[in-house]
């Protein structure tokens, strides 16, 4: 744990007392702050108490004393209004800040505990992109510690060593929440529609993301679509140090990759690092643009080519994102619930060309209509949650479906019908193009949730 000591003998209210909030407790009492918290649920109350918070309703806590406010990235900050404590917060002169603020001031702070922090964001592959950036660094020697929007919250990595690299995966959310987070290599994905709800307009998601390619830090952007290419464009033209990646398109000095291999042109000729397509678990353009962008992120750091290529080849891949989690028979299961949206979910849809298609929940703007293309790809689909009937309407004429209404229905569903679909490699897919909060706690409850009807599935199969 590192604990936050910017606030200590002040007085702090934390907001939402999820994974991070209670990680913010922990670390607020460890650095000797006067904690205040709340939380609707019961069970994270108690927990918030048993770590030496004081437990108040929010309207309750002393306004006159609090020095900020420590806000879930769930709860609205600017869109579609700021939630009522927000309002509260800035009417008291209480900064709203989040765990990743305090994360940023420990490291920042009096130059201690200061070690590298790579940050990544974009609205698709920054998870796969930070456990590849952490498994890189982790093979060539260092202390990766990986958290932020995947595995632990910031505040639970351990404390900087010698080696300690922080490998950040940053979203939207956390970025408003975080203006003091300065990455010494700062990693943009790509920008397509996604959490327009919270943040307005397509421009101001995209502003947000632009945030933290912090000034002073090298700045790693993929180039492959009309909004991150005119940040790269800003933020080298600025003369910020930046390093663009594409997928499909040579670059003059810039690392890309051109049928499945990895060039890096960053000195003026395309050297070949490596073949991508080699490596099992990072199928797809979409994976080898992730890929990239590790690469990118890691060469300062670990200068041994030769390491950091066989590092990306034996990569064992992200639990939720294309994930393999079995056979029965010729039926092969993937669990893809990290795709909470429509671009997410392509990048799935263009692995397979056999696809019983388990989708739905709680829909993003757009919903469906922009994978029409790739209907073609998927024998029946699977509809669940509540975008089931939306996504019906979308599917009728062009690809045959059911409502199944719950993930168990269409995964036992699903899997009977590819079983008798006689096809050489039938794939049932969960990958919903949809938030997953109408029926579960998070996209990963969700993978868990499909891995267990899988192996149940398969016990069964094995009794009979």
């Amino acid at each position: 744990m590192i604990a936050a000591r910017s606030f200590a003998h002040q007085d702090v209210g934390v907001f939402g007392l999820a994974r991070s909030g209670i990680a913010s407790v922990r670390a607020l009492k460890a650095g000797g702050t006067r904690v205040y918290a709340w939380d609707d649920r019961e069970s994270a109350r108690i927990a918030a108490e048993a770590e030496g918070a004081t437990v108040l309703p929010w309207r309750d806590w002393p306004w006159a004393k609090l020095k900020a406010l420590i806000l879930s990235p769930g709860v609205p900050l600017t869109h579609p209004a700021p939630h009522e404590i927000v309002v509260k917060a800035r009417e008291a002169n209480a900064e709203v800040i989040g765990d990743v603020e305090l994360f940023a001031r420990e490291l920042r702070g009096d130059g201690k505990n200061r070690a590298p922090i790579i940050g990544i964001t974009g609205t698709n592959g920054k998870s796969t992109t930070t456990a590849l950036v952490g498994h890189i660094l982790a093979s060539c020697g260092f202390d990766a510690q990986i958290g932020g929007n995947i595995g632990k919250s910031v505040l639970e990595l351990s404390p900087p060593s010698a080696k300690t690299i922080y490998v950040l995966e940053i979203s939207s959310y956390q970025i408003d929440l975080s203006p003091g987070l300065k990455p010494d290599v700062s990693v943009l994905s790509n920008i397509t529609p996604d959490h327009i709800d919270r943040h307005g307009t397509l421009e101001n998601y995209a502003a947000v993301k632009a945030r933290l390619l912090a000034a002073g830090s090298t700045a790693v952007i993929g180039v492959d679509d009309v909004q991150t290419s005119a940040i790269y464009t800003k933020v080298s033209g600025a003369g910020q140090q930046a390093v663009p990646v594409s997928v499909g398109k040579v670059l003059g000095r810039g690392i890309f990759v051109l049928d499945g291999v990895l060039y890096d042109a960053q000195g003026g000729r395309a050297n070949r690092i490596v073949d991508l397509t080699q490596a099992a678990h990072l199928p797809g353009a979409h994976n080898w643009q992730n890929a990239a962008l590790a690469y990118a992120a890691t060469k300062s750091f670990a200068r041994d080519t030769r390491a950091v290529a066989s590092a990306i080849i034996d990569f064992p891949g992200l639990a939720h994102r294309i994930e393999d989690v079995g056979r029965i028979g010729q039926v092969r299961f993937v669990n893809d619930s990290k795709a909470t949206n429509a671009e997410a979910t392509e990048r799935a849809l263009v692995c397979f060309p056999d696809i019983f298609w388990i989708a739905g929940g709680r829909a993003k703007e757009g919903g469906i209509e922009t994978l029409a293309s790739h209907f073609p790809r998927v024998r029946k689909a699977y509809l669940i949650g509540e975008a089931a009937k939306d996504f019906a309407k979308t599917l009728d004429g062009k690809v045959a479906y059911e409502i199944s209404g719950t993930l168990a229905n269409a995964v036992a569903s699903a899997s009977a019908d590819a079983a008798r679909s006689g096809l050489a490699q039938p794939i049932v897919l969960l990958s919903p193009a949809c938030a997953s909060f109408d029926q579960f706690r998070d996209f990963e409850h969700r993978g868990d949730e499909f891995r267990a009807s899988v192996a149940k599935l398969a016990h069964l199969k094995e009794a009979s």
